[in-house]
């Protein structure tokens, strides 16, 4: 049973959870490495800190599980990789686009029917997605940006693979796709260059914003509402850019502002439309 006081505390952890989280594009623009190196680095010691957080692990290996692990592995691969090839405002965003290929692929992998909020956000998405491109990208800058666009789409597959899991041993598809991105990436990488302050750097990345952010979110999710968990989270891509602005000094462009404010906008409104919905939908089935 959730508290008034463990609800609120859940509600700080989720916000410290989104803030821990938004510090990943600061910290891997921070780090002299390549995006396979951070990403292998990262996931190694993020995997080290869920084991003893967990310390035992009950994968059930089902289809569902291993597609779960190979897609959390490509998400974090390629989310960090496009970080360092674009900026971090045009990665954390497009991963952000996660829902409504969720919708899509649903529709065509599961055949569930699209509600009516879902073609209005994936409709709003696209556009937004469509100003990203609109920009005067080329070489990197261009290549992560589609990079960005691919681990959205991986995202998507993680959830996709999680609710196919019922809420059976999900904790442990996350923990040994952190174990299979470091067996993937950490024999292609390279610490030349790699100083004190580097190492500080993936650290942090490893224990504080993938693996106790991680806890603090589970732990949150069995006391807080479904709409809470949407608006709160948010603060990640929002407050993403704006670490980086400070730290780095890099701007996000007009056109990545705009796309950026089309996409969570849109998203956000889907999910607060969705909740109310259904919630509404329960209510007159039991009537």
């Amino acid at each position: 049973m959730t508290t008034p006081t463990l609800h609120r505390r859940a509600v700080g952890a989720l916000v410290l959870t989104s803030l821990l989280w938004s510090t990943g594009g600061l910290l891997i623009k921070s780090v002299p490495l390549t995006g396979v190196t951070i990403a292998g680095t990262r996931s190694a010691i993020a995997a080290i800190v869920m084991w003893l957080w967990l310390r035992r692990l009950r994968p059930t290996w089902s289809p569902a599980q291993f597609g779960g692990i190979v897609a959390y592995a490509a998400t974090v691969t390629l989310f960090v990789t496009a970080t360092k090839l674009t900026s971090a405002a045009n990665a954390i965003l497009l991963q952000y686009t996660a829902p409504i290929w969720v919708a899509l692929l649903s529709a065509a992998i599961t055949r569930e029917r699209l509600r009516w909020y879902d073609v209005v956000t994936v409709a709003a998405v696209m556009s937004g997605m469509v100003v990203f491109f609109v920009d005067k990208l080329e070489g990197p800058a261009l290549t992560g940006t589609f990079v960005a666009v691919l681990s959205g789409i991986a995202f998507a597959f993680v959830a996709l693979c999680m609710r196919a899991q019922r809420g059976v041993a999900t904790t442990e598809t996350i923990v040994i796709g952190n174990i299979l991105t470091a067996l993937v990436c950490l024999p292609f990488s390279s610490f030349s260059g790699a100083d004190s302050m580097a190492w500080v750097y993936l650290v942090a990345l490893g224990v504080v914003q993938l693996g106790i952010s991680y806890m603090l979110y589970s732990w949150a999710l069995a006391h807080v509402t479904a709409l809470e968990a949407i608006l709160i989270t948010v603060l990640e891509p929002l407050l993403n850019p704006v670490w980086v602005l400070l730290g780095t000094g890099e701007t996000p462009s007009s056109y990545a502002a705009i796309g950026g404010v089309i996409v969570v906008g849109s998203v956000v409104a889907r999910g607060v439309i969705a909740v109310r919905w259904e919630s509404r939908q329960r209510r007159s089935f039991a009537a």
